[in-house]
C-alpha cells in the first residue's frame, strides 16, 4: 500500500471550492484538512497550503491511459525517485477539467498539487502501473536512456530519415 500525499496552495484571489474540486477530480477521496468559507473577492485571507492524503492513484493512472500518456507519466513520475519515495507536480487548471499534465517547471499558470508517493518498490509499482501494450515492442524502464529529460523535452526514438536511434552507441 502506497503513502500518498497530497496538497495544493490557494491564493488569496482562488475560490477555495474551485480548488478543492480541481483536486478531487485526480483524487477523489482528498479533503484539505481545513474549511473556508465561500467569501467574495477580494479575500482577506494569505496564501495556504491545503495539504491531505489520497488512497491511491488510480484516477490518475486512469487519466494518463486515456490521454495516452502512460510513458510521460512513468518519466515524470519518476524524475524525483528517490528510492521508496517521489514528489511530481500536476496542473491543478488541467485537472479541473479532466486532463492529466505535468508540472515540470515551478511557473505553472492557474496553480499546482503536488504529490509525494512512498510505497516499497516504488519504481517497480510504476513501471506496473503505467505499463501498456507498446511495450511489448518498445520495452521501457526507469532511467533507460528513453525517457524525456528533466526539462521536460523528449528523446528522439528515430532520427530525420526514420531511422531508429535506440541501441545507439
Amino acid at each position: 500500500m502506497a503513502d500518498i500525499g497530497v496538497s495544493t496552495v490557494i491564493r488569496a484571489h482562488e475560490d477555495f471550492v474551485k480548488v478543492v474540486k480541481s483536486v478531487q477530480v485526480m483524487f477523489p477521496d482528498w479533503e484539505p484538512g481545513v474549511t473556508l468559507d465561500h467569501s467574495e473577492f477580494p479575500q482577506n485571507r494569505d496564501e495556504m497550503i491545503l495539504q491531505g492524503e489520497s488512497e491511491s492513484l488510480d484516477t490518475l493512472f486512469d487519466s494518463a491511459r486515456d490521454q495516452r500518456i502512460l510513458d510521460t507519466a512513468l518519466d515524470a513520475m519518476s524524475l524525483g525517485l528517490n528510492g521508496d519515495f517521489t514528489e511530481f507536480s500536476i496542473s491543478r487548471q488541467a485537472s479541473i477539467v479532466g486532463k492529466l499534465s505535468f508540472v515540470l517547471e515551478r511557473r505553472n499558470m492557474g496553480g499546482e498539487i503536488v504529490v509525494r508517493v512512498h510505497r516499497e518498490g516504488l519504481a517497480e509499482w510504476l513501471e506496473r502501473s503505467t505499463w501498456h501494450p507498446g511495450r511489448d515492442s518498445i520495452p521501457r524502464s526507469i532511467g533507460d536512456g528513453l525517457s524525456m529529460s528533466e526539462q521536460g523535452e523528449p528523446t528522439e526514438w528515430f532520427d530525420k530519415k526514420g531511422n531508429p536511434t535506440m541501441n545507439d552507441d
